[in-house]
């Protein structure tokens, strides 16, 4: 699978959690998480590789849904455990 449909797959489960997608030119590392008024955005750089987002959005992931709890296809879930493990 590769960094852009895992990207796809990332933000998909973001926005089924309530997280809304904003994709900007931001100029910086592939955007991120952040609360404005109790409301979680997610904000991916358009100018972004598809790869780094990937990893930021599952950074975002592991802090919003609960991995534990859902079924999450094996190659997504093997992303976002690989991307922690790499954080940390």
């Amino acid at each position: 699978m590769n960094e852009q449909r895992i990207l796809e797959e990332l933000l998909a489960m973001l926005e089924a959690n309530g997280v809304a997608i904003r994709h900007e030119p931001l100029g910086g590392p592939a955007g991120g998480l952040c609360t404005v008024k109790g409301r979680h955005i997610f904000f991916v750089d358009a100018q972004a590789p598809s790869a780094e987002a990937a990893g930021v959005a599952a950074e975002a992931v592991r802090k919003v849904v609960d991995i534990e709890k859902v079924y999450i296809r094996p190659e997504i879930r093997e992303f976002i455990e690989s991307s922690y493990a790499g954080s940390q």
